[in-house]
C-alpha cells in the first residue's frame, strides 16, 4: 500500500518507515510526488494539526496519506511548547539546536525532581475514500540540564528517558524505536489499521 508522508523532514521518513515497512505501507515523501504544499497547523491539539496536514496532502496528490504531529510538553510550563515545538520561540533564525538551547533556558528556574515532560506524538492517516485513522502516543521522561547525546533528532538530547537512564540521543535508533512516541502511536494506529482492513490480522 503506497501512502505519502505528509512531510518534508527526511529524519520522519527514516524513523516512521523502520516501523511502518513492517505492515506493508510503502512510505514516500510528498516532496517524492512533486508536491510541495505547507498546510498552516491552525488546529489547537496535535490532533487536529495531524489531521489537516494528512487531509491537504491527501487532496493534493490523490494517494491516502499519513501525517505526524508531535512536539515536546513540559509539565512545569504548563505543557510548552506543545503543539509548537517546531515553531518555538516564533524566531525563524532559530534551527533545532536553537530551540533546544532556548527551552533549557526557559526551564533553568525548575528544580531537579520537577522536570518532567513527555513527547506526544499523533499519526493520522486519511484515504480517498473518506477514511480516518487516528492514534496517539506518548513517552515520558524529564528534562536534562544539558544536552547529551548525539544521535535522534529534535529535542532528543535533552529528554531523558529513565528506564533507560540517558537521553534518547544516547540510544540507538532500535532502542528509540522501541519505546518513543512515534513508536507508540504507531503501534496503536497499526491496530486501528487491522480494524479498518488495512492491515494482515
Amino acid at each position: 500500500m503506497k501512502v505519502v508522508l505528509a512531510s518534508k523532514n527526511k529524519h520522519k521518513l527514516v524513523e516512521i518507515s523502520k516501523i511502518t515497512e513492517k505492515f506493508g505501507i510503502e512510505l514516500v515523501l510528498q516532496s517524492e510526488l512533486g508536491v510541495d504544499i505547507d498546510v498552516e497547523e491552525t488546529g489547537s491539539t496535535f490532533e487536529e494539526n495531524s489531521f489537516l496536514k494528512a487531509d491537504a496532502v491527501m487532496k493534493a496528490t490523490g494517494l491516502p496519506a499519513l501525517a505526524d504531529d508531535s512536539g515536546i510538553a513540559v509539565d512545569a510550563l504548563n505543557g510548552e511548547p506543545g503543539i509548537y515545538s517546531a515553531r518555538y520561540g516564533f524566531d525563524d533564525s532559530l534551527d533545532d539546536w536553537g530551540r533546544l538551547l532556548l527551552l533549557l533556558k526557559n526551564t533553568e528556574h525548575v528544580p531537579d525532581g520537577q522536570r518532567q515532560a513527555q513527547f506526544v506524538c499523533v499519526i493520522t492517516m486519511v484515504t480517498p475514500d473518506g477514511q480516518v485513522i487516528q492514534a496517539r502516543g506518548e513517552v515520558h521522561g524529564e528534562l536534562l540540564r544539558q544536552p547529551a547525546g548525539s544521535g535522534g533528532f529534535g529535542y532528543d538530547p535533552i529528554f531523558c528517558y529513565p528506564p533507560f537512564g540517558k537521553s534518547l540521543a544516547e540510544v540507538s535508533a532500535e532502542q528509540k524505536n522501541q519505546v518513543s512516541h512515534r513508536a507508540n502511536a504507531l503501534k496503536l494506529f497499526y491496530e486501528k489499521m487491522k480494524e479498518a482492513g488495512y492491515a494482515d490480522k
